[in-house]
């Protein structure tokens, strides 16, 4: 049975280079196993995607799969999830991960995953969720990006009326009590049909 509750991770789908980041995503989905939290993730078996879907797999957690059909080959599709939604594109790859999600979680990775958190952080800009949003900064990882929008605040293109939730953390096991306090701020979520039909 699919869980009520499910955190959509972002992250590589390589291994990266510090095993930190293997460890993390491990130590992550074997966390939302034990808590009762469903994984909404990229579909692929490689890097950290295939790492923290099968440590969720491995501690008796649903994981639900969602690959564009052209990336089914190239990042091998793990095909042993309780769910499969193979897309036709990247577009609704991601709003199809935005509708099944109660929140979301970006572990380290490259343009993929800055991209997709940019952009879900830049709809909760815009008002259209207030699902919680958490960067996990393994080891600094996304230092630089933390102090890119330090900066962005500084020179006010993030100023009053644009600012945005996101919890930032520094060790996986700490995302799954971010998300869940997170969400006890703000239970009554913007419903996902005014942005799928913008979309």
């Amino acid at each position: 049975m699919s869980p009520a509750r499910k955190l959509c991770v972002y992250c590589g789908s390589g291994n990266g280079r510090n095993p930190a980041y293997m460890a993390a995503a491990r130590t992550l989905g074997t966390a939302m196993a034990q808590a009762g939290i469903g994984l909404v993730y990229g579909g692929g078996s490689l890097g950290l995607m295939g790492e923290v879907a099968r440590a969720v797999l491995d501690n008796s957690g649903h994981v639900t799969g969602i690959i564009p059909e052209f990336l089914a080959n190239r990042e091998r599709m793990l095909t042993d999830v309780n769910e499969l939604v193979v897309t036709a594109d990247m577009h609704e790859r991601k709003m199809t991960m935005f509708a099944r999600a109660s929140g979301f979680v970006a572990l380290p990775g490259g343009l993929g995953t800055l991209e997709e958190l940019a952009e879900i952080s830049t709809w909760a800009q815009l008002g259209q969720h207030q699902k919680p949003i958490i960067l996990c900064n393994v080891e600094g990882y996304w230092d630089p990006l933390v102090t890119l929008f330090d900066h962005m605040r500084a020179e006010r293109f993030i100023r009053e009326g644009l600012e945005f939730g996101m919890d930032v953390v520094t060790r996986a096991e700490d995302v799954v009590p971010a998300f869940e306090h997170r969400a006890k701020l703000t239970p009554e979520l913007v419903p996902e049909q005014p942005l799928l039909n913008k979309m």
